[in-house]
């Protein structure tokens, strides 16, 4: 009798903690408090910067700055826009080069943005640098404005729930808590559950990546020769679909090929947003010009 108790306590915690993914109407579980997710992702982003070495080549870190402010302008305006203005006040954006060879960059919940020196130097000096740069801040910056951080702990929570930890979830902060974000941000080998919605996440980044890049001006078909080169990086090698915390290059060239025409359809007449500032959020007027007929999405 108690366990069903426990279980139908847990069930209602569950479906009254569910929100919306606004750009593709995706439900998303949250267990897991914004300001908790807030605090710890910016633990984890002072420790990584302070062994990080910060790229002392000038050129390169201004075309990471000059793209990624861009970027962050276009979530700005959609957050704007979409009417979730309320979400703006937790973005403090910091835009950094790192001197890593690694095909890497992240952008951690508040708009902590890091791209590794081996992603640009795969991306290259062509003329889509900009625009394939453009995609993979854009899908990093996709994560954080889908919560996608906040989702992947409230999973982890939810994994561990039971008697003790369903009172973490109903009162709030707990070690629970904290152990399930540490987790969430951690590079586990769990295999399951978790997995394949990590590889729903990538995809939905990916998405919302090119719609970004198109509010901010860049060409969304570069995402596509962007995972061209990360496929020839790799030699065409992909983890074990049920291994892999991500989808295959080529599973996410099919989609993004599927997605680009609807995604220049909807936004690509949408007017360039102003950049923002590097550490304070600035489009609170993005609010004004119409756009192409029937999307229902305006920027000025």
């Amino acid at each position: 009798m108690i366990k069903k108790i426990i279980s139908c306590a847990v069930v209602a915690a569950v479906l009254t903690a569910c929100s919306t993914v606004s750009m593709t109407g995706r439900k998303q579980l949250n267990l897991v408090s914004e300001s908790e997710i807030l605090s710890a992702s910016l633990t984890e982003y002072q420790s990584y910067m302070k062994t990080a070495k910060v790229s002392t080549d000038a050129n390169a870190t201004a075309i990471v700055k000059n793209v990624a402010q861009r970027i962050a302008a276009a979530a700005e305006a959609y957050l704007t826009v979409t009417g979730q203005t309320a979400d703006l006040q937790n973005y403090a954006w910091e835009f950094n080069l790192t001197q890593d060879d690694n095909l890497n960059a992240f952008c951690m919940p508040g708009g902590k943005i890091v791209v590794y020196s081996g992603m640009l130097k795969l991306i290259g000096n062509g003329a889509d640098r900009d625009d394939e740069l453009a995609a993979v801040i854009g899908h990093e910056v996709g994560h954080a404005i889908a919560k996608h951080g906040q989702e992947r702990a409230s999973q982890q929570l939810l994994q561990q729930m039971g008697g003790s930890v369903l009172g973490a979830v109903m009162g709030g902060a707990s070690a629970q808590t904290q152990q399930a974000i540490a987790t969430a941000y951690g590079m586990g080998t769990q295999y399951g559950a978790l997995l394949p919605f990590s590889r729903k996440h990538e995809l939905e980044a990916d998405y919302i990546g090119i719609v970004l890049a198109t509010i901010a001006g860049y060409d969304a078909d570069a995402a596509i020769t962007l995972w061209q080169k990360m496929e020839a990086a790799s030699g065409g090698a992909n983890p074990a679909p049920f291994m892999s915390t991500h989808p295959s290059s080529t599973k996410r060239i099919s989609e993004l090929q599927k997605a680009i025409p609807k995604v220049k359809a909807e936004y690509g007449n949408v007017s360039q947003p102003a950049t923002t500032t590097a550490t304070k959020t600035t489009t609170k007027k993005a609010a004004t010009a119409s756009t192409k007929k029937g999307t229902g999405f305006k920027i000025g």
